[in-house]
């Protein structure tokens, strides 16, 4: 139906879709990962930092805030490393600023535990980072740490270079982070199919290796070259004890098993990185006293995306039981609709956006039931959008993009696209990754026509399907986008 074109059309909505869209107010995007709204309409990844293991001692600090448990008790909106004081807090206020992440500090003289009624307990966690720990785990910490991990947990191991016993109690990170994987009793027959070399590597810059593919390597906060070592260790891989063990980044003249920086496996349905200096985390600023080296923004290396990248990646395997390597090709999959309500009937904030697009207006009708989403039909210039978050699972090898679009127009031309909407992926940074599609005026008729796309590629990442619809100064183009699916198998 042709709307009115000197004046906006009116509008009819729920109650609760007023409520649900006011807090993006009119014209404005939220995109997931990178607009904290957007995240209200899914859990956040929760990630648990380990400070129980002298993490602080010498001139180590490796704390994303001194406000612990929750470093919100520092600064509750961070907008910069220098919010929350810590050598990681560029990890920290980095993840917090995508709205994506509830984010805690395990600290000192707490004892790691699984399966207990403690808030910090790891069941309760998504992800488990142990940033160069210095306290060899107990029996019982260990058992927690690897159930966790067998349960669907992830793991961020980051090692340091032999003999850095900060503390001088006879244990460094690389003795605590190989007894953990060769003396606990759940599995200690190599589980995770690698081991932390005795190495003092003085400086390096590990290449990582070419992958359009791996989600590490390529995941939502930005493209992986490398990293650095500034005194650290390598790992060697044992792909026979645990054939999802593989190396991203290596140090120079090394490939295969030997040399790996930088490593990725599975256990059970969690998942485990492991990264082999502390330096490519520290941020070069911290607590008084320390003597700190400014890693993440190193430009030998793409240290913060890798840091990002990496938790990303950890995060989506809780609970999924996804395994594999997160590219699509291990692990397993539940068949499955993934978008939350997909045919706008509930009116909720699954969906972000421009206030008033999921409407039951009945100057549009629905596909079925009884709303929809009706970006543009103005008759003046104006951008909508709409957008939800969804997170890919890793063992899934197919993964397919439907919605029904209607596009009806005043526009009288069959050449030019006056009015477009795009279909398109986009990343947590709010890269596109993809633009999928560009409807135009030029496609307008009568019905709905279902559109289709894979999105495979996107296994094991967490993104963003979104829509935007811009329409000219003067006649209108309406875009009617109904009953949505995102079916993975």
């Amino acid at each position: 139906m042709l709307r009115p074109r000197s004046s906006p059309r009116s509008r009819q909505r729920l109650a609760t879709a007023l409520t649900a869209f006011a807090v993006f107010g009119a014209g404005t995007a939220a995109l997931a990962v990178t607009a904290p709204p957007a995240a209200a309409a899914t859990t956040p990844h929760r990630v648990l930092f380990d400070n129980s293991k002298a993490e602080t001692a010498g001139n180590a600090d490796w704390i994303i805030g001194t406000s612990q448990p929750d470093p919100l008790g520092q600064k509750a909106s961070p907008t910069t490393e220098k919010d929350w004081t810590g050598a990681l807090s560029s990890w920290g206020v980095a993840l917090q600023k995508t709205g994506g992440y509830s984010l805690k500090t395990l600290p000192s003289g707490n004892t790691i535990t699984y399966g207990t009624s403690s808030a910090l307990d790891l069941q309760n966690f998504d992800t488990f980072v142990l940033p160069e720990p210095n306290v060899l785990l107990s029996a019982s910490e260990k058992t927690a740490v690897m159930k966790f991990v067998q349960n669907g947990g992830g793991l961020f191991m980051i090692s340091d270079h032999i003999n850095s016993d900060r503390n001088n109690d006879g244990a460094d990170a690389v003795e605590v982070l190989n007894d953990l994987m060769t003396n606990n009793s759940v599995d200690s027959t190599d589980p995770f199919g690698f081991s932390i070399d005795s190495l003092n590597i003085g400086t390096d810059n590990p290449r990582a290796v070419s992958s359009t593919t791996d989600p590490v390597l390529n995941g939502s906060f930005g493209k992986v070259t490398g990293s650095i070592i500034r005194n650290g260790t390598t790992a060697t891989l044992k792909p026979a004890d645990n054939p999802a063990v593989k190396g991203l980044v290596y140090r120079t003249g090394s490939s295969g098993n030997t040399g790996a920086f930088f490593a990725t496996s599975t256990f059970g349905s969690g998942r485990v990185a492991f990264w082999g200096d502390s330096s490519p985390i520290d941020d070069g600023t911290g607590q008084s006293g320390n003597t700190l080296y400014d890693g993440w923004n190193d430009p030998a290396g793409t240290d913060a995306a890798l840091a990002l990248n990496g938790t990303e990646w950890l995060a989506g395997a809780a609970g999924s039981g996804s395994g594999g390597d997160g590219g699509g090709t291990g692990g397993t999959c539940t068949a499955a609709q993934l978008l939350a309500d997909p045919g706008f009937e509930s009116s909720t904030s699954a969906w972000s956006g421009t206030s008033g697009v999921i409407t039951d207006d009945s100057g549009e009708a629905a596909r079925t039931g009884t709303y929809k989403a009706w970006l543009n039909g103005y008759g003046s210039a104006r951008t909508d959008t709409l957008s939800q978050s969804v997170t890919i699972p890793a063992g899934c090898t197919s993964a397919k993009l439907s919605f029904y679009l209607h596009v009806d127009t005043a526009e009288t031309s069959t050449t030019t696209a006056y009015d477009t909407l795009k279909a398109q992926v986009v990343n947590g940074s709010g890269t596109v990754l993809s633009t999928l599609a560009t409807y135009s005026n030029l496609n307008a008729a009568s019905g709905y026509t279902q559109r289709t796309f894979d999105l495979g590629a996107y296994a094991g990442q967490t993104v963003t399907v979104k829509f935007t619809g811009t329409e000219g100064s003067q006649l209108q183009t309406s875009f009617v986008i109904d009953d949505t699916a995102l079916d993975v198998s």
